[in-house]
């Protein structure tokens, strides 16, 4: 059976139709919206069954945390036990981040059943800033869990077309309203112990996260990679992520290294290219180029990335190469997206 697809243009005359897909996610249904990071696919948090339903429409590990996103405050305490071990840490947090791309991992309430935390104590909460993923929170009346809507493994969806290919008839509604704005998932910050804990990069980076505390932040090596038998306390953490369907080789070093491994595997190989605007340039011989952007601008990266991974993957080639880039501000987060989506990575 196909999803019931409910395409927005004016944001202002969309209360009509998200009442429709807020009284979906009442009766334990699944809805994919937009977000201003990437879309999601959203079920009542407090709904077991429903909350499952996601996990097999999108064919994901049940230890694999979701995010359960509010529309106010005031719901923030039907999700977690306590506002974390120090609420002045929080109070300068939220104050400047949401609505925004920021997720919080804090105590959970017991009102949210464990399959939302992967069985974990702890909970990721977040506000999100786009207006229409706030309308159907606040229509749904109730806090809604939501992972990405794309299939588990494969590239998040910053478009309307990334959605319909992979939740098409899995989803019960579909919201449709363009491209996500950053097109890159939410930082995440483990607000249980202090100094808080980077667990996933995103659109904030760790030098904002200390701007606005006014104290450095552990980012440890589970932000490059994590052992398979921990236990994830963020999405994002334990499993492969983002993935095209053809290998996707990841050249990090300075541009005259990433060139001369372009060209070595051009000999073997028909690959695609998705690079800077500056190393484009260079590229000769090579029909399938994505350029993302100016190298010294990451996010315009961010906002191509999964983008460009779907597209390349339809072309006619064997193997998909990219450019790394360096890892300051979003850097971090694409960086760190394209290690997990890499099937080799090679570095100078």
């Amino acid at each position: 059976m196909r999803s019931k697809i409910i395409k927005l243009k004016d944001f202002r005359e969309a209360e009509v139709e998200l009442q429709e897909a807020a009284e979906v996610i009442r009766r334990g249904g699944i809805v994919v919206f937009p977000t201003e990071t990437v879309y999601g696919l959203g079920a009542n948090a407090f709904d077991e069954n429903a909350v499952r339903r996601i996990f097999e429409a999108k064919g994901r590990p049940v230890d694999n945390p979701l995010i359960v996103h509010i529309a106010s405050l005031s719901q923030l305490d039907q999700v977690v036990s306590q506002i974390t071990p120090n609420e002045e840490i929080f109070e300068r947090l939220y104050t400047k981040l949401w609505p925004g791309p920021a997720t919080f991992i804090m105590p959970r309430n017991k009102k949210v059943p464990p399959i939302v935390s992967g069985g974990l104590d702890t909970v990721g909460v977040r506000m999100p800033a786009h207006p229409l993923a706030m309308k159907l929170i606040e229509l749904a009346e109730v806090p809604v869990a939501a992972p990405s809507a794309n299939l588990s493994g494969r590239p998040s969806p910053t478009d309307e077309h990334h959605v319909l290919e992979d939740m098409d008839g899995r989803a019960d509604v579909i919201v449709l309203a363009g491209r996500t704005p950053l097109g890159v998932e939410s930082t995440v910050i483990d607000l249980t112990v202090f100094p808080p804990r980077l667990l996933r990069p995103g659109p904030i980076d760790p030098e904002s996260l200390e701007s606005i505390l006014g104290v450095g932040i552990q980012v440890d090596g589970l932000v490059r990679g994590l052992s398979s038998h921990e236990r994830p306390v963020s999405p994002g953490m334990k499993y492969r992520h983002y993935a095209p369907s053809k290998p996707l080789v990841l050249i990090e070093g300075s541009e005259e290294f990433i060139l001369n491994e372009i060209k070595r595997f051009q000999q073997k190989h028909s690959i695609a290219v998705i690079c800077s605007t500056q190393l484009s340039r260079r590229l000769k011989g090579s029909p399938y180029i994505l350029p993302w952007g100016d190298r010294n601008d990451p996010f315009s990266a961010a906002r191509n990335l999964f983008e460009f991974l779907r597209k390349a993957e339809k072309l006619p080639v064997d193997v998909i190469v990219t450019e790394g880039l360096e890892e300051k501000g979003i850097g971090l987060a694409v960086m760190n997206r394209l290690r997990r989506a890499a099937s080799k990575v090679i570095r100078e």
